[in-house]
């Protein structure tokens, strides 16, 4: 959602039948509550605030008497505090009538991404004796769910990106066979350039990752520690962008969609049975997570990120290779390149997000072997109501740069 609308969000509350949403803010702890609704993320911030959307009625705003105005460009009644007893005082007082409440909270910990507010804080809209439930449903309708301009951006940026990555494999494939010393980080620097050229902007990387490297699936080359090129070389290339504002190269498009991809390929021969067996598990495992996601919105059902891991990581264990399967299966995308909706996770997280219809996220299993080599197979997917669709071309073989 581009801008806070106070009417959607009372809508989705009633509909979960919660009191209301209390977003709460010290320090800029929580950027989930700015982004919701709308606010500066880079205002000067010292005390506390409250703002309480409830699901019918005005929204009432609590702040720090020597920082009044920083809730001004929200709707709804205004209180004001001093000390911490006016503060408890006050805060009972906007949520007067209320039980049940939504803060960026989660469980045990579980959905670790919305967990902004501090243990402290909860325990005293509890102490008020309010239910304190998680707004993780809430975030996700609200920030990931894209506009269908949004949606554009993101194929806009998948076309340009598609072409960038060609151009790499093909300058590495060529400087290689024509005797350049090139390394891991010339290829990065080479792909920066390209993705400036085409109106695309990224915050840090690519990533080019060649022989036992590509098995650090976090890997990143720098101009003190990178690896020349050799043939012989698997090589890991994972890259992620999105447009450019509009005359200002150096800057995003802040409402644009990123797109983020990985592939892998052999230089200079053919891959050996065992490259060639592990690249087809990773492949088969991120079309098993496709066709789950695809079958439910087929079917008309609801399916959360959790589902989609489950069946990437059964191909993989299945394979006999669980143990080198070592992070999550995919992540939310949106304005953020790690966005607030669901993740396919049940590793790092049991995900019980739903895949909400107009969003968009990686599907990315991968298998590494230390000191070897690592194979990660990296799409995007955007939902749409009755269909999920992959928004870039799959690699089904492994290159031959």
């Amino acid at each position: 959602m581009a801008h806070f609308e106070l009417s959607a969000l009372q809508s989705a509350l009633r509909i979960r039948q919660l009191d209301g949403w209390l977003f709460y803010d010290h320090h800029h702890r929580d950027p989930i509550a700015y982004r919701v609704l709308d606010l500066d993320e880079n205002s000067f911030v010292s005390r506390r605030w409250f703002y309480f959307v409830p699901a019918e009625g005005e929204p009432r705003k609590l702040v720090h008497r020597i920082e009044s105005g920083k809730l001004d460009t929200l709707p709804g009644s205004k209180d004001a505090y001093s000390s911490w007893q006016e503060l408890e005082q006050k805060l009972d007082e906007i949520l007067e009538g209320t039980t049940t409440v939504a803060m960026q909270y989660s469980p045990r910990n579980a959905i670790m991404y919305v967990s902004m507010v501090d243990a402290g804080t909860v325990e005293l809209v509890r102490s008020l004796g309010k239910h304190v439930v998680s707004s993780a449903d809430l975030v996700s309708l609200f920030q990931a769910v894209l506009t269908e301009a949004q949606i554009l951006t993101h194929f806009e940026a998948q076309r340009r990106l598609d072409a960038v990555l060609a151009s790499g494999w093909k300058y590495i494939g060529e400087g290689v066979r024509g005797g350049a010393s090139i390394t891991e980080f010339d290829v990065v620097e080479f792909l920066r350039l390209e993705m400036r050229r085409a109106g695309l902007w990224t915050d840090h990387g690519p990533n080019c990752s060649a022989g036992p490297n590509s098995a650090d699936s976090h890997y990143e080359p720098t101009a003190e520690h990178s690896r020349t090129l050799h043939n012989g070389d698997f090589i890991l290339i994972d890259i992620w962008a999105k447009l450019a504002a509009p005359g200002s190269p150096d800057l995003p498009d802040p409402s644009a969609i990123w797109y983020d991809i990985t592939w892998t390929g052999v230089l200079g021969r053919t891959p050996t049975d065992r490259e060639q067996l592990i690249f087809n598990t990773v492949r088969d495992a991120r079309d098993a997570a496709i066709e789950t996601i695809q079958r439910a919105y087929g079917d008309g059902r609801a399916i959360a990120g959790w589902e989609a891991d489950d069946a990437a990581r059964a191909v993989i264990h299945e394979a006999g290779f669980g143990e080198f399967f070592t992070h999550r299966t995919g992540h939310n995308i949106e304005v953020a390149l790690h966005g607030s909706g669901a993740h396919l996770d049940n590793l790092e997280t049991h995900d019980e997000r739903l895949l909400l219809p107009n969003t968009c996220f990686s599907v990315e299993p991968g298998i590494y072997f230390p000191g070897e080599f690592g194979v990660r197979s990296e799409i995007n997917m955007i939902t749409r109501p009755g269909s999920a669709i992959v928004t870039g071309p799959l690699q089904r073989q492994l290159l031959q740069i």
